[in-house]
This record gives C-alpha cells, sequence and structure tokens, in this order.
C-alpha cells in the first residue's frame, strides 16, 4: 500500500505543478495510459491470490478514480486561465478611430443601396434576374409583338440563336425579372429589380452598359394614385429634400395608362440643383401594368391589376452627386473613385442620413 501512496503523493504533486495543457497530458500518459505506471500495477491483479486481490482491487481503482479527477480538475483550471489570457491580449478598443479604408464605394452601388434602403421603407423586397435573356421574357411578354418598332428604339445586343433557332438576348432592361416574379408568384407582388442593363448606345449621358431599377406592385385594389404618391415619397428621400414633380403622359408597349415624372431644378454653373428653379427634368417612367401583359403572366386582367416604374441608377448618381460625364463611371481611373467614391463603412439609412 505504501507503494500506492508514494504513487498518489508523486502524481497529485505533478498534477498541482502543470503549467499548461501539453504538460498535463504527458501526466496523464505517464500515469493512466497503456504503459503508465497505475496501469501496469492493475495488471498485476491477475497475479494476486483472492485476498491481495480483495485489499489492493478497491486500492488501485479508487488511486485511479482520483488521479483522473484531478487531471481534469486542473485541465478545466489550465483552460480558463489560456481563455482569459487570450481574451485580455486579443481585445479591442472599439473607441479608437478606424483606419481609413483604402478601397471606396463605387456611386452607382452607393446609390443602389440607397434605393434599397428607401423601397424597403414602403414594403418592397429586392428581386434579381439573368442578364442573357430569351425573346419571350425581353420583349414578347411586355406587349412587344414580333415586328414592333419599339424592338429597334432599344438598339438591342442581339446573340447567336441557339440550336433551337431561339435568339438570346442581352437583357434592354430589368422588366423582364417582373414577367418571372408574375409568372412563379402568386399576388400580391411588391418588389424592386436593381441590376445591369445593356443597349447600343453611347455618349456623356449613355452607356451600352447601364443599371437600372425597375419596381412592380401587383394586387387586387392598387392604382395610379399608389403610383404617383411611393415615386413622389421616394424622390424626396432620394435628394433628401422638398421635390416638386409632376406626371406626363406618355406611351409604353407594357403600362396602360402611362407616364413619365419630371422634377423641378435648376442649373447653376456647372451644378444641377434638383427641387427648385423654373426648369423640369424627365427622371423616369412610369404607369399601370398593361392587361395584356398579366394575361401574358397568367394573371387575370379583371381580378388584378398594379403599377410599374423604371429608372436609370447612373443617371441620378450623376445627378444627385454632381458627376458630369456617365462615361467616367465605367473608366478604371482610380483617382476618380477616389473622388466621387463613398467610404465602404457608411451604411446608407433613413434614421441618420442616406450619404
Amino acid at each position: 500500500m505504501s507503494e500506492l501512496d508514494d504513487l498518489k503523493t508523486k502524481y497529485v504533486k505533478q498534477i498541482e505543478a502543470a503549467s499548461d495543457l501539453a504538460s498535463l497530458d504527458a501526466i496523464r500518459v505517464a500515469a493512466l495510459g497503456k504503459k503508465g505506471e497505475i496501469s501496469l500495477q492493475m495488471r498485476t491483479l491477475g497475479q494476486m491470490s483472492p485476498a491481495e486481490k480483495k485489499v489492493m482491487g478497491p486500492a488501485l481503482n479508487g488511486l485511479k478514480t482520483e488521479i483522473s479527477s484531478l487531471v481534469e480538475s486542473r485541465k478545466t483550471t489550465l483552460e480558463t486561465q489560456a481563455l482569459n489570457i487570450a481574451l485580455a491580449n486579443e481585445t479591442l478598443d472599439m473607441s479608437l478611430p478606424v483606419p481609413t479604408p483604402q478601397g471606396r464605394l463605387h456611386p452607382v452601388m452607393q446609390v443602389m443601396e440607397e434605393m434599397a434602403v428607401i423601397f424597403a421603407d414602403q414594403g418592397f423586397r429586392v428581386a434579381e434576374g439573368p442578364d442573357i435573356e430569351d425573346d419571350f421574357h425581353n420583349f414578347t411578354a411586355l406587349n412587344f409583338p414580333p415586328g414592333h418598332p419599339a424592338r429597334d428604339m432599344h438598339d438591342t445586343f442581339f446573340l447567336k440563336p441557339d440550336s433551337s433557332g431561339n435568339k438570346m438576348v442581352l437583357r434592354t432592361h430589368t422588366s423582364p425579372v417582373q414577367i418571372r416574379t408574375m409568372m412563379s408568384q402568386k399576388p400580391p407582388i411588391r418588389i424592386i429589380i436593381p441590376g445591369r442593363t445593356y443597349r447600343c448606345d453611347s455618349d456623356q449621358t449613355h452607356t451600352p452598359m447601364f443599371h437600372q431599377v425597375e419596381g412592380l406592385v401587383i394586387d387586387k385594389t392598387t392604382h395610379m394614385g399608389h403610383l404617383k404618391g411611393c415615386l413622389m415619397d421616394f424622390i424626396s428621400a432620394f435628394f433628401e429634400t422638398d421635390v416638386e414633380v409632376r406626371f406626363r403622359p406618355h406611351h409604353f408597349p407594357f403600362t396602360e395608362p402611362s407616364a413619365e415624372m419630371d422634377v423641378r431644378y435648376e442649373r447653376v454653373g456647372n451644378e444641377i440643383r434638383i427641387g427648385q428653379g423654373d426648369e423640369w427634368m424627365e427622371i423616369l417612367g412610369c404607369g399601370m401594368v398593361h392587361p395584356d401583359v398579366l394575361r401574358n403572366c397568367g394573371l387575370d386582367p379583371d381580378e388584378y391589376q398594379g403599377f410599374a416604374f423604371g429608372m436609370g441608377v447612373d443617371r441620378l448618381a450623376m445627378l444627385k452627386y454632381g458627376i458630369p460625364d456617365l462615361r467616367d463611371m465605367f473608366a478604371p481611373d482610380p483617382r476618380w473613385l477616389g473622388h466621387y467614391g463613398f467610404s465602404p463603412l457608411l451604411q446608407a439609412n433613413l434614421a441618420t442620413g442616406l450619404s
């Protein structure tokens, strides 16, 4: 028994002195491993007489249990100490200023985030779709029948027909996502659709690839007054000032009645000031969804109605942030982005201001 007392004293001291998990595990192996001292002692039980087993068996099992318990207790203590040291060394003082990031958020992305925040407050959700579309979703379902002159008005990028003769296009607007949504979801529908669009056009205010946000509301009661209120609230929130607007009758194949919305502005030198002055600028197109479009999507126009609108993100960015040339937005010039870009740490919100 004195030998067991010596083993206990030895390993108790070693366990208490263990300074890290690695040394503690080495002690555990030396005592309780397959070739550990206590394990070897357990193997001698088979060679003992029944009387000796009756004494040594409980003693060895008790020693084994006690050493195991001490190891686990010390392990918990060391793990707690290691965690406290890590927490003390890895703390971050949130009161310190954050280093200025090198990257800048593109004005188009900033405006898209601002628009998403405003329309989310009105109950809209974001929907997306493919950039390459078929003729049905891009034209036919939107009331552009074959041979319709409006197909040419869009200066479309047509792709080579596939093996079945289907002609694919780079979408000329994000309206195909409206079609896909109406065909896959049951009303009520309330979505905005931001994304890239493509038309063969290039000048100071047009580029072959540009960005657009469209909106769609479909239910049983929405009318033109709801459309006007929605867009008037959006424009005032976006430009962060009271903006006077007017709606002029227009024509779009996919809406009836259709309108364009103008905002009042004035030009002072090279600066355009939205919300004041005596001039009017067209800023977006809108209207009530055409009954034929609803039918093409499998919806009954006698039961459902709604409105749609679309606007160019790039032009809105130009107007709000004083960018003179649309083409510069797509030039790989870090100096331009450094001047017109936004800090990625700033999150657009209606509580403290969009920008």
